[in-house]
């Protein structure tokens, strides 16, 4: 393996391994007003959301690597205490990279890029309409992590208003990822559309106890076809397959021909991946455990 020990390399070398390995990250689309009123509008990746109650954000402004000089959000809410945080979704992504073009201060990215400015209700900086998703917060608290090019500021937020489309909702008023359509950001310009065959489901109940790697059969554990996800879908189960139920699938037709081939514990790992695959774990497990059998 590749072994960097920083400040080894160039910080901006080292900045792409980071962004790439840490990836895909959600995008900020923030908006701030300096004190003259001028809105400022920029997108950043280093952002996550860290508490529900009370709700926080955090985005990160570093200072650029190649000057060691802050960016116009950072010194708007510094001066301000106000943030609105804009999501980013496929129908916006590239106005939102205009956006991060560094215009000068007094230069409204809102109009550079396309934007409609919409007022807030709490806070002073502008909503950007376009986004189905804006968050108006007040600045809790701003924490600088070096002094350096490529240090950061990390920006804690707290939302007060939070503002959703209806129209990206589910039937149950839930946010549905496919009509959201978000964007994240990888290492260099490469981004990912969190929508379509990107999404997958992996529901694991956290307070029901799953058999674990451990008790899965050692012919099962080691197959050469099962792969780390198909395990641990078996690993999860509450306990292993009934024995009689295991027994009675040597009646099935297809399980007899998988049974007679040149190689049947290959061929029954094959058949319960499928079934893995189409989230039918029940079948999959007493086919997985049939081949022990074998």
């Amino acid at each position: 393996m590749l072994t960097i020990i920083p400040g080894t390399i160039p910080t901006a070398d080292f900045h792409q391994f980071l962004v790439g390995a840490v990836a895909p990250r959600p995008i900020a689309f923030v908006s701030t007003l300096d004190e003259a009123g001028t809105p400022n509008l920029a997108p950043y990746s280093f952002f996550n959301c860290f508490s529900s109650n009370p709700p926080i954000v955090v985005f990160s402004s570093n200072r650029r690597v190649t000057t060691n000089t802050t960016k116009d959000t950072l010194h708007n809410v510094l001066e301000t205490k106000e943030v609105v945080i804009n999501v980013v979704t496929y129908n916006i992504v590239r106005q939102a990279a205009v956006a991060s073009i560094e215009y000068p201060k007094e230069v409204s990215e809102f109009a550079k890029a396309g934007f409609t400015a919409l007022a807030s209700e709490v806070v002073k900086p502008f909503r950007v309409a376009e986004s189905p998703i804006q968050m108006e917060c007040k600045v809790n608290q701003i924490i600088p992590l070096g002094e350096r090019g490529g240090a950061g500021h990390l920006v804690i937020c707290e939302v007060m208003r939070m503002h959703i489309d209806e129209a990206i909702l589910d039937e149950r008023g839930r946010i549905d990822p496919h009509k959201l359509d978000l964007m994240g950001r990888m290492g260099r310009a490469f981004y990912v559309r969190a929508s379509g065959e990107a999404i997958h489901t992996v529901f694991q109940p956290q307070n029901v106890l799953g058999i674990g790697f451990d008790q899965l059969p050692p012919s099962i554990r080691h197959s050469k076809i099962l792969t780390g996800n198909d395990l641990a879908q078996l690993a999860a189960l509450v306990e292993p397959p009934d024995a009689e139920a295991v027994a009675a699938l040597r009646q099935d037709a297809y399980v007899q021909s998988l049974l007679e081939s040149e190689e049947p514990v290959i061929a029954l790992h094959r058949y319960a991946q499928k079934e893995l695959a189409k989230e039918n774990v029940a079948l999959a497990a007493k086919i997985a455990w049939l081949s022990t059998a074998v």
